[in-house]
């Protein structure tokens, strides 16, 4: 018999947007050399590792190359698993122990809200050829413990973005941030994520980024409760709500595949 695993769509109420994460729930540990190998295998952005523990579970995050610290799509993914495949009741709150500490998520009807740490960035000098590898000027550079977090001028910039890869992946971060104002559509941020030094060139709907985005556009605007989208070719929607030293994180997920590792 084989090891079950399930691929879902993150921050989508539809197969084939949002982001895709793999999650796996073995009956115990396994080293982390098994659990590279079977991300780069399933060579998604991130595969989702889950050992059950007393007081919840174990989360661990991988992309085919390396492991991270903090992934909002994978655990969003893991916490629909968790429930639809009744590893945990309907009404149990999902606790994961990871490397970014507790984290949780709890049923809100069709959706699914994670509790993160927020993440701020910090005003922060462009490092050298930020614009040139975006391919666009910055209206405002900011750091955070793990990316840089660039506000362009507008949303069609935004959308229009082009980047070298090969230059992002130089800069000494995990990835690069770039937002903007929502044009239209209700929405009130807009942003795309790029990740190449971590095997990701960019990725569909990231939680994480929103850590650091709902602090950034919630003193921008005023505001505690926003709604913003990812503009990926797959695009996703994330409900942000800030609560103190903490980001609320609500997406929503579907299940489209389910397999053996054999």
């Amino acid at each position: 018999m084989g090891l079950g695993i399930t691929q879902v769509d993150a921050f989508t109420d539809r197969p084939f947007a949002g982001n895709p994460a793999a999650v796996c729930v073995p009956p115990g540990p396994r080293e982390p050399a098994w659990m590279q190998a079977v991300a780069r295998e399933m060579n998604l952005a991130e595969t989702a590792f889950l050992e059950p523990r007393a007081d919840g579970f174990g989360l661990r995050w991988f992309t085919p190359t390396v492991e991270v610290d903090l992934c909002g799509h994978a655990t969003l993914a893991a916490a629909h698993v968790l429930w639809e495949e009744s590893h945990l009741p309907p009404g149990v709150q999902a606790r994961f122990h990871t490397r970014s500490g507790l984290l949780s998520a709890d049923r809100r009807g069709a959706w699914i809200e994670l509790n993160f740490p927020a993440t701020p960035a910090e005003p922060a000098p462009p490092p050298p050829g930020l614009a040139q590898a975006l391919g666009a000027p910055a209206a405002h550079v900011g750091r955070t413990r793990f990316d840089y977090l660039v506000e362009v001028d507008a949303e069609a910039t935004l959308r229009g973005l082009r980047p070298d890869h090969a230059a992002l992946a130089a800069l000494p971060v995990r990835g690069v941030i770039v937002t903007s104002r929502a044009a239209a559509g209700g929405f009130d941020f807009v942003s795309r994520f790029f990740a190449p030094a971590a095997g990701i060139p960019e990725d569909p709907v990231t939680g994480s980024s929103h850590c650091a985005l709902g602090p950034y556009w919630g003193a921008r605007l005023g505001k505690t409760e926003m709604l913003a989208y990812q503009a990926s070719a797959r695009g996703g929607v994330v409900r942000v709500r800030l609560a103190g030293e903490r980001v609320r994180l609500g997406g929503q997920a579907v299940t489209v595949l389910r397999g053996q590792l054999v």
